[in-house]
This record gives structure tokens, sequence and C-alpha cells, in this order.
């Protein structure tokens, strides 16, 4: 059965089609015309999660999934948070993103240093509910970049029971532990357990 991806990201597109493994097909947004491209202005994840879902919805009306994801720095007051993939800039690369975020941590010891990844993501079904999933990875931010795998803030995150971070672990390690793996395993029993409700082609 179909489900789409409402994202563009091929990182998350790569990353959730392992994570899932559901037996679903799984289309990312840029397979399929139509759907316009949202304005990402929620204050939480999970507003940008469900703003995401409903305009792919809108358009093709079949099951939909969509996630919202950061990192959040306790000694930055949550920073960078739902701004993650637009810290600096909205232009910035995933380096740029980094050594601003290091830059700002410079003075601040790595006890400080407490950080989590949390991901919020949002299921709707034919009928037009939705179902909403999140999913949390503690750890802390490293003095500095660490490991070419990954994307986004792999490289200076070190989850916690780990002494590398995500970017040196992999995605073996990785799709074991991370914020989005604990809320794809949501979504993947809850498709799993509506799947034989589902309407046949839907």
């Amino acid at each position: 059965m179909k489900l789409l991806l409402a994202t563009r990201n091929r990182h998350k597109v790569a990353e959730m089609r392992r994570l899932l493994d559901s037996g679903w097909d799984v289309i990312p947004l840029d397979d399929v015309p139509g759907v316009p491209v949202v304005e990402e202005n929620g204050g939480t994840f999970e507003e940008n999660a469900r703003l995401k879902a409903r305009a792919a919805a809108a358009v093709f009306r079949t099951w939909t999934l969509a996630e919202d994801s950061g990192l959040e720095v306790e000694a930055l007051g949550g920073e960078p948070g739902v701004r993650s993939a637009r810290y600096c800039g909205p232009d910035a690369t995933d380096r740029e993103r980094i050594r601003y975020l290091l830059d700002r941590l410079v003075a601040v010891p790595l006890e400080r240093r407490r950080a989590r990844f949390r991901c919020v993501a949002c299921v709707i079904d034919p009928a037009g509910d939705e179902h909403v999933f999140e999913g949390a990875c503690e750890g802390h931010i490293a003095p500095h970049a660490r490991g070419s795998a990954g994307f986004g803030y792999d490289p200076v995150f070190i989850p916690d029971g780990h002494s590398r971070t995500f970017g040196e672990l992999g995605p073996v390690v990785k799709d074991g532990i991370s914020h989005r793996s604990r809320a794809m395993d949501q979504v993947a029993a809850f498709l799993k357990a509506r799947a034989g409700g589902a309407a046949p082609g839907s």
C-alpha cells in the first residue's frame, strides 16, 4: 500500500525508508507533482508536522506521513529547536550551522552541553484523521565536529551511553537509538495495525 512521505529532504527519505520497513510503498514528494511548498511557521515540531502532512494529504487524500525534528540545546534555551534547519539563515549549509552552534557554545563546559534530538511525526489516514507520534534522543554537544556519516547536526551530537557522535557511529547504530527511529517505530506499529483495515490500493 502507498504511503506519501511529505518531505523533499533526500537524507530523511533514505533514513525513514530504512526505519519504517513496514511493507508500504513509501513515496516522497519529489516523485509526485502538485504539493505546494509549506512554510514551516509553526511554533512547535508538532505544529510543523501537522502543517506538512495536511498540505500533502489535501492533494492526494491517501495515507500521508510528515515529521518535523530538530536539536534542542539546554544551554541555549532550547535553540535551535524548530529553527534547526534554518539556524544562522535559510541558505546556510550543515557545516555553517554546526560552526554557528559551536561558536555559541565556545564558553560552555562539556557538562553543561546537554541536548536532545526530538522528532514529531503526523500520520493522516484516508479519512482525514490525524495521529501524532514523538521520539527523543538525549545526549550532549561535542567540542568539535567529528565523523562524516549522517546529516545535519549528527557530527556534534553524542548520544547518552556513547563516546562517539552520530557522525562517527553511522546509520546502523543511529537507527537503533535516534529520535527519528523511536518515532518511526511507533508509526510503523500503527501502520501495521491499521493496514488490515485499509481499503485495497489506498
